[in-house]
Protein backbone atom coordinates (compact mmCIF):
# COMPACT_ATOMS: atom_id res chain seq x y z
CA UNK A 1 0.00 0.00 0.00
CA UNK A 2 1.28 3.44 -0.91
CA UNK A 3 2.15 6.02 1.70
CA UNK A 4 0.32 9.35 1.52
CA UNK A 5 0.36 12.77 3.14
CA UNK A 6 -1.57 11.35 6.08
CA UNK A 7 1.38 9.05 6.82
CA UNK A 8 3.97 11.82 7.10
CA UNK A 9 3.66 12.06 10.89
CA UNK A 10 3.97 8.29 11.21
CA UNK A 11 7.06 8.18 8.99
CA UNK A 12 8.59 11.03 10.95
CA UNK A 13 7.99 9.21 14.24
CA UNK A 14 9.49 5.99 12.87
CA UNK A 15 12.54 7.83 11.59
CA UNK A 16 13.00 9.65 14.91
CA UNK A 17 12.67 6.41 16.88
CA UNK A 18 15.17 4.68 14.59
CA UNK A 19 17.78 7.14 15.88
CA UNK A 20 16.98 6.48 19.53
CA UNK A 21 19.83 5.23 21.74
CA UNK A 22 17.24 3.04 23.50
CA UNK A 23 17.42 -0.34 21.75
CA UNK A 24 13.83 -1.45 22.56
CA UNK A 25 12.65 1.72 20.83
CA UNK A 26 15.18 1.70 18.00
CA UNK A 27 14.93 -1.93 16.83
CA UNK A 28 11.18 -1.97 16.05
CA UNK A 29 11.54 1.43 14.36
CA UNK A 30 14.38 0.18 12.15
CA UNK A 31 12.26 -2.79 11.11
CA UNK A 32 9.27 -0.55 10.36
CA UNK A 33 11.51 1.84 8.44
CA UNK A 34 12.83 -0.99 6.26
CA UNK A 35 9.24 -1.88 5.36
CA UNK A 36 8.37 1.74 4.59
CA UNK A 37 11.31 2.09 2.21
CA UNK A 38 9.79 -0.38 -0.24
CA UNK A 39 6.39 1.32 -0.29
CA UNK A 40 5.38 3.89 -2.92
CA UNK A 41 5.24 7.41 -1.52
CA UNK A 42 8.08 6.93 0.95
CA UNK A 43 10.43 9.51 -0.60
CA UNK A 44 7.53 11.94 -1.00
CA UNK A 45 6.86 11.71 2.73
CA UNK A 46 10.51 12.38 3.48
CA UNK A 47 10.50 15.55 1.44
CA UNK A 48 7.83 17.22 3.55
CA UNK A 49 10.68 18.74 5.56
CA UNK A 50 9.06 22.20 5.58
CA UNK A 51 6.56 20.79 8.04
CA UNK A 52 9.24 18.99 10.03
CA UNK A 53 12.43 21.07 9.69
CA UNK A 54 14.73 18.21 10.53
CA UNK A 55 18.20 17.94 9.03
CA UNK A 56 18.10 14.18 9.58
CA UNK A 57 15.10 13.96 7.27
CA UNK A 58 16.94 15.52 4.37
CA UNK A 59 20.02 13.40 5.00
CA UNK A 60 17.81 10.33 4.75
CA UNK A 61 16.35 11.61 1.49
CA UNK A 62 19.89 11.99 0.15
CA UNK A 63 20.67 8.39 1.06
CA UNK A 64 17.38 7.26 -0.49
CA UNK A 65 17.94 8.78 -3.92
CA UNK A 66 18.80 5.33 -5.21
CA UNK A 67 15.18 4.39 -4.72
CA UNK A 68 14.22 6.72 -7.57
CA UNK A 69 15.15 3.92 -9.92
CA UNK A 70 13.16 1.38 -7.90
CA UNK A 71 10.06 -0.13 -9.45
CA UNK A 72 7.98 0.80 -6.39
CA UNK A 73 8.19 4.47 -7.37
CA UNK A 74 5.85 5.48 -10.15
CA UNK A 75 6.75 7.98 -12.84
CA UNK A 76 4.16 10.34 -11.36
CA UNK A 77 5.85 10.22 -7.96
CA UNK A 78 9.26 10.78 -9.54
CA UNK A 79 7.89 13.86 -11.30
CA UNK A 80 6.42 15.04 -8.00
CA UNK A 81 9.75 14.57 -6.23
CA UNK A 82 11.65 16.51 -8.88
CA UNK A 83 9.15 19.37 -8.69
CA UNK A 84 9.19 19.36 -4.88
CA UNK A 85 12.98 19.53 -4.79
CA UNK A 86 13.08 22.57 -7.05
CA UNK A 87 10.39 24.32 -5.03
CA UNK A 88 12.54 23.92 -1.91
CA UNK A 89 15.77 25.13 -3.52
CA UNK A 90 15.57 28.33 -1.44
CA UNK A 91 15.89 26.49 1.87
CA UNK A 92 17.19 28.93 4.50
CA UNK A 93 19.23 26.36 6.42
CA UNK A 94 22.62 26.13 4.72
CA UNK A 95 23.06 22.49 5.79
CA UNK A 96 19.72 21.44 4.34
CA UNK A 97 20.24 23.58 1.23
CA UNK A 98 23.53 21.83 0.46
CA UNK A 99 21.92 18.41 0.90
CA UNK A 100 19.06 19.40 -1.39
CA UNK A 101 21.57 20.49 -4.01
CA UNK A 102 23.33 17.13 -3.69
CA UNK A 103 20.03 15.28 -4.12
CA UNK A 104 19.16 17.33 -7.22
CA UNK A 105 22.60 16.68 -8.71
CA UNK A 106 22.32 12.92 -8.21
CA UNK A 107 18.87 12.79 -9.79
CA UNK A 108 20.02 15.05 -12.62
CA UNK A 109 22.80 12.59 -13.43
CA UNK A 110 20.12 9.96 -14.13
CA UNK A 111 17.13 11.95 -15.37
CA UNK A 112 18.59 14.93 -17.25
CA UNK A 113 17.70 15.71 -19.99
CA UNK A 114 15.24 12.98 -20.98
CA UNK A 115 13.04 13.00 -17.89
CA UNK A 116 13.93 16.44 -16.53
CA UNK A 117 14.47 18.76 -19.52
CA UNK A 118 13.41 21.89 -17.65
CA UNK A 119 15.99 21.53 -14.86
CA UNK A 120 18.66 23.97 -15.98
CA UNK A 121 16.31 26.49 -17.52
CA UNK A 122 14.63 26.65 -14.10
CA UNK A 123 17.93 26.96 -12.26
CA UNK A 124 19.11 29.66 -14.66
CA UNK A 125 16.00 31.70 -13.81
CA UNK A 126 16.40 31.15 -10.09
CA UNK A 127 20.12 31.83 -9.74
CA UNK A 128 20.64 34.15 -6.82
CA UNK A 129 23.08 32.33 -4.56
CA UNK A 130 25.99 30.00 -5.14
CA UNK A 131 24.36 27.02 -3.42
CA UNK A 132 22.17 26.35 -6.46
CA UNK A 133 25.24 25.98 -8.63
CA UNK A 134 26.27 22.87 -6.70
CA UNK A 135 23.85 20.86 -8.85
CA UNK A 136 26.11 21.03 -11.91
CA UNK A 137 28.92 18.92 -10.46
CA UNK A 138 27.48 15.47 -11.08
CA UNK A 139 26.95 16.22 -14.76
CA UNK A 140 30.54 17.41 -15.17
CA UNK A 141 31.80 13.91 -14.29
CA UNK A 142 29.85 12.11 -17.02
CA UNK A 143 32.18 10.86 -19.74
CA UNK A 144 30.03 10.13 -22.81
CA UNK A 145 30.56 12.58 -25.67
CA UNK A 146 26.89 13.57 -25.69
CA UNK A 147 26.98 14.19 -21.94
CA UNK A 148 30.11 16.31 -22.21
CA UNK A 149 28.56 18.35 -25.00
CA UNK A 150 25.48 18.85 -22.86
CA UNK A 151 27.58 20.00 -19.91
CA UNK A 152 29.47 22.41 -22.16
CA UNK A 153 26.17 24.04 -23.06
CA UNK A 154 25.18 24.24 -19.40
CA UNK A 155 28.60 25.65 -18.48
CA UNK A 156 28.30 28.45 -21.02
CA UNK A 157 24.88 29.28 -19.60
CA UNK A 158 26.11 29.41 -15.99
CA UNK A 159 29.56 30.94 -16.42
CA UNK A 160 28.62 34.61 -16.72
CA UNK A 161 26.45 34.54 -13.62
CA UNK A 162 29.02 32.57 -11.62
CA UNK A 163 31.84 34.85 -12.68
CA UNK A 164 29.90 38.01 -11.86
CA UNK A 165 28.94 36.61 -8.46
CA UNK A 166 32.57 35.68 -7.82
CA UNK A 167 33.78 39.18 -8.65
CA UNK A 168 31.05 40.82 -6.57
CA UNK A 169 31.83 38.72 -3.49
CA UNK A 170 35.54 39.24 -4.01
CA UNK A 171 35.12 43.02 -3.95
CA UNK A 172 32.99 42.75 -0.80
CA UNK A 173 35.60 40.60 0.92
CA UNK A 174 38.54 42.85 0.07
CA UNK A 175 36.66 45.97 1.12
CA UNK A 176 35.72 44.31 4.41
CA UNK A 177 39.30 43.16 4.97
CA UNK A 178 40.50 46.73 4.57
CA UNK A 179 37.97 47.78 7.19
CA UNK A 180 38.96 45.02 9.61
CA UNK A 181 42.50 46.34 9.82
CA UNK A 182 41.24 49.68 11.15
CA UNK A 183 38.26 48.59 13.28
CA UNK A 184 38.14 48.39 17.06
CA UNK A 185 36.63 45.09 18.32
CA UNK A 186 32.93 45.36 19.23
CA UNK A 187 29.76 43.27 19.25
CA UNK A 188 28.60 44.78 15.96
CA UNK A 189 31.98 43.99 14.44
CA UNK A 190 31.65 40.38 15.57
CA UNK A 191 28.28 40.10 13.83
CA UNK A 192 29.77 41.59 10.69
CA UNK A 193 32.61 39.08 10.82
CA UNK A 194 30.16 36.17 11.00
CA UNK A 195 28.42 37.42 7.86
CA UNK A 196 31.77 38.02 6.20
CA UNK A 197 32.92 34.47 6.91
CA UNK A 198 29.77 33.15 5.23
CA UNK A 199 30.49 35.32 2.21
CA UNK A 200 34.06 34.03 2.18
CA UNK A 201 32.90 30.41 2.15
CA UNK A 202 30.38 31.12 -0.60
CA UNK A 203 33.12 32.79 -2.61
CA UNK A 204 35.37 29.75 -2.21
CA UNK A 205 32.52 27.51 -3.37
CA UNK A 206 32.01 29.78 -6.36
CA UNK A 207 35.74 29.50 -7.11
CA UNK A 208 35.43 25.72 -7.26
CA UNK A 209 32.43 26.01 -9.55
CA UNK A 210 34.18 28.39 -11.94
CA UNK A 211 37.14 26.03 -12.04
CA UNK A 212 34.84 23.16 -12.94
CA UNK A 213 32.97 25.18 -15.56
CA UNK A 214 36.22 26.09 -17.32
CA UNK A 215 37.89 22.69 -16.93
CA UNK A 216 34.94 20.42 -17.77
CA UNK A 217 32.83 22.87 -19.73
CA UNK A 218 35.41 23.35 -22.48
CA UNK A 219 37.31 20.78 -24.51
CA UNK A 220 41.04 20.99 -23.93
CA UNK A 221 42.63 23.45 -26.34
CA UNK A 222 45.67 21.18 -26.61
CA UNK A 223 43.93 19.33 -29.45
CA UNK A 224 42.13 22.19 -31.19
CA UNK A 225 44.33 25.20 -30.35
CA UNK A 226 41.05 27.12 -30.07
CA UNK A 227 41.15 29.92 -27.53
CA UNK A 228 39.15 29.28 -24.36
CA UNK A 229 38.18 32.86 -23.63
CA UNK A 230 37.34 32.39 -19.92
CA UNK A 231 40.95 31.32 -19.30
CA UNK A 232 42.22 34.63 -20.68
CA UNK A 233 39.64 36.52 -18.66
CA UNK A 234 39.87 34.66 -15.36
CA UNK A 235 43.59 33.97 -14.93
CA UNK A 236 44.79 37.61 -14.69
CA UNK A 237 42.03 38.28 -12.17
CA UNK A 238 43.07 35.29 -10.08
CA UNK A 239 46.61 36.62 -9.98
CA UNK A 240 45.39 40.06 -8.90
CA UNK A 241 43.31 38.52 -6.13
CA UNK A 242 46.25 36.45 -4.89
CA UNK A 243 48.37 39.58 -4.73
CA UNK A 244 45.61 41.43 -2.88
CA UNK A 245 45.12 38.68 -0.29
CA UNK A 246 48.85 38.32 0.34
CA UNK A 247 48.84 41.91 1.60
CA UNK A 248 46.71 40.77 4.55
CA UNK A 249 48.74 37.67 5.41
CA UNK A 250 50.92 39.28 8.08
CA UNK A 251 48.21 41.72 9.25
CA UNK A 252 45.77 38.93 10.12
CA UNK A 253 48.37 36.58 11.62
CA UNK A 254 47.80 37.65 15.23
CA UNK A 255 44.55 39.59 15.48
CA UNK A 256 42.33 37.72 13.00
CA UNK A 257 43.16 33.99 13.06
CA UNK A 258 40.05 32.93 11.11
CA UNK A 259 40.67 35.38 8.31
CA UNK A 260 44.39 34.61 8.39
CA UNK A 261 43.54 30.95 7.82
CA UNK A 262 41.13 31.93 5.05
CA UNK A 263 43.82 34.07 3.40
CA UNK A 264 46.23 31.14 3.35
CA UNK A 265 43.59 28.80 1.94
CA UNK A 266 42.63 31.27 -0.77
CA UNK A 267 46.17 31.89 -1.99
CA UNK A 268 46.97 28.18 -2.15
CA UNK A 269 43.62 27.34 -3.74
CA UNK A 270 43.91 29.98 -6.45
CA UNK A 271 47.43 28.87 -7.32
CA UNK A 272 46.14 25.31 -7.72
CA UNK A 273 43.37 26.61 -9.98
CA UNK A 274 45.96 28.35 -12.16
CA UNK A 275 47.93 25.10 -12.37
CA UNK A 276 44.76 23.27 -13.43
CA UNK A 277 43.95 25.85 -16.11
CA UNK A 278 47.47 25.72 -17.52
CA UNK A 279 47.38 21.94 -17.67
CA UNK A 280 43.93 21.73 -19.27
CA UNK A 281 44.16 24.71 -21.64
CA UNK A 282 47.88 25.34 -22.27
CA UNK A 283 47.45 27.35 -25.47
CA UNK A 284 44.91 29.75 -23.95
CA UNK A 285 47.10 30.06 -20.85
CA UNK A 286 49.99 30.91 -23.17
CA UNK A 287 48.40 34.26 -24.04
CA UNK A 288 50.72 37.25 -23.77
CA UNK A 289 48.51 38.79 -21.07
CA UNK A 290 48.42 35.62 -18.99
CA UNK A 291 51.56 33.49 -18.98
CA UNK A 292 54.35 36.11 -18.66
CA UNK A 293 52.89 37.98 -15.68
CA UNK A 294 51.96 34.80 -13.81
CA UNK A 295 55.33 33.17 -14.48
CA UNK A 296 57.15 36.32 -13.38
CA UNK A 297 55.06 36.49 -10.20
CA UNK A 298 55.83 32.87 -9.31
CA UNK A 299 59.55 33.33 -9.93
CA UNK A 300 59.66 36.43 -7.76
CA UNK A 301 57.94 34.63 -4.89
CA UNK A 302 60.66 31.99 -4.98
CA UNK A 303 63.71 34.11 -5.76
CA UNK A 304 62.77 37.21 -3.74
CA UNK A 305 60.34 36.06 -1.04
CA UNK A 306 58.99 38.72 1.30
CA UNK A 307 60.13 38.30 4.88
CA UNK A 308 56.58 38.17 6.22
CA UNK A 309 55.75 35.28 3.86
CA UNK A 310 58.72 33.20 4.96
CA UNK A 311 56.59 30.60 6.82
CA UNK A 312 54.18 30.31 3.90
CA UNK A 313 55.98 27.38 2.28
CA UNK A 314 52.92 25.66 0.84
CA UNK A 315 52.14 28.70 -1.28
CA UNK A 316 55.67 28.86 -2.67
CA UNK A 317 55.48 25.14 -3.41
CA UNK A 318 52.44 25.80 -5.59
CA UNK A 319 54.40 28.53 -7.36
CA UNK A 320 57.10 25.96 -8.09
CA UNK A 321 54.50 23.48 -9.33
CA UNK A 322 53.17 26.03 -11.81
CA UNK A 323 56.66 26.94 -13.03
CA UNK A 324 57.45 23.25 -13.50
CA UNK A 325 54.17 22.70 -15.35
CA UNK A 326 54.93 25.55 -17.75
CA UNK A 327 58.53 24.54 -18.41
CA UNK A 328 57.65 20.88 -18.98
CA UNK A 329 54.50 21.51 -21.03
CA UNK A 330 54.85 19.55 -24.27
CA UNK A 331 52.57 21.98 -26.11
CA UNK A 332 55.18 24.70 -25.58
CA UNK A 333 58.02 22.66 -27.03
CA UNK A 334 59.24 23.57 -30.53
CA UNK A 335 57.58 21.42 -33.16
CA UNK A 336 59.91 18.75 -34.61
CA UNK A 337 58.07 18.82 -37.94
CA UNK A 338 58.72 21.31 -40.69
CA UNK A 339 56.20 23.47 -42.44
CA UNK A 340 54.01 21.85 -45.08
CA UNK A 341 54.69 23.31 -48.54
CA UNK A 342 51.61 25.05 -49.93
CA UNK A 343 49.87 24.26 -46.66
CA UNK A 344 47.20 26.49 -45.18
CA UNK A 345 48.53 29.29 -43.00
CA UNK A 346 45.60 28.69 -40.68
CA UNK A 347 46.07 24.95 -40.37
CA UNK A 348 45.90 23.39 -36.91
CA UNK A 349 49.59 22.53 -36.85
CA UNK A 350 50.59 26.03 -37.94
CA UNK A 351 48.42 27.56 -35.23
CA UNK A 352 49.97 25.30 -32.61
CA UNK A 353 53.46 26.05 -33.86
CA UNK A 354 52.79 29.79 -33.82
CA UNK A 355 51.53 29.70 -30.24
CA UNK A 356 54.38 27.51 -28.99
CA UNK A 357 56.96 29.76 -30.65
CA UNK A 358 55.43 32.82 -28.99
CA UNK A 359 55.34 31.07 -25.61
CA UNK A 360 58.98 30.04 -25.88
CA UNK A 361 59.91 33.68 -26.52
CA UNK A 362 57.86 34.78 -23.49
CA UNK A 363 59.52 32.22 -21.25
CA UNK A 364 62.97 33.29 -22.41
CA UNK A 365 62.13 36.93 -21.70
CA UNK A 366 60.86 36.19 -18.19
CA UNK A 367 63.37 33.45 -17.47
CA UNK A 368 66.81 34.61 -18.70
CA UNK A 369 69.93 32.60 -17.93
CA UNK A 370 70.76 34.71 -14.86
CA UNK A 371 67.42 33.86 -13.31
CA UNK A 372 67.87 30.19 -14.13
CA UNK A 373 71.22 30.16 -12.31
CA UNK A 374 69.77 32.03 -9.34
CA UNK A 375 66.84 29.64 -9.12
CA UNK A 376 69.15 26.63 -9.27
CA UNK A 377 71.26 28.07 -6.46
CA UNK A 378 68.15 28.53 -4.32
CA UNK A 379 67.09 24.93 -4.89
CA UNK A 380 70.58 23.66 -4.05
CA UNK A 381 70.60 25.63 -0.81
Amino acid sequence: MALSASDVQTVYSILSNSLSPDEPVRKPAESALAQCESRPGFCSCLLVHSRFPCYTFVIFVASSVGFLGHSCISNDEKAHLRKKLLLNIREESSQIAVQLAVIISKIARIDYPKEWPELFSFLAQQLQTADILTSHRELSTKRLVADQKMFAEIASMLFDYSWNLWQSDMRTILQSFAGLIQCIPSSSLMEHQVDLLLTCERWLLCTKIIRQLIISGNASDSTSAQVVQPVKEVCPMLLNVIQSFLLYYSSFMEGQPKFWDFTKRVCIKLMKVLVAFQSRHPYSFGDENVLPVILDFCLNKIINPEQELAPFDEFRIQCMVLIKSILECKEYKPSPTGRVINGSEDSLENRKKGISTAVVDMIKAVFPSERVILLCNIFVQ
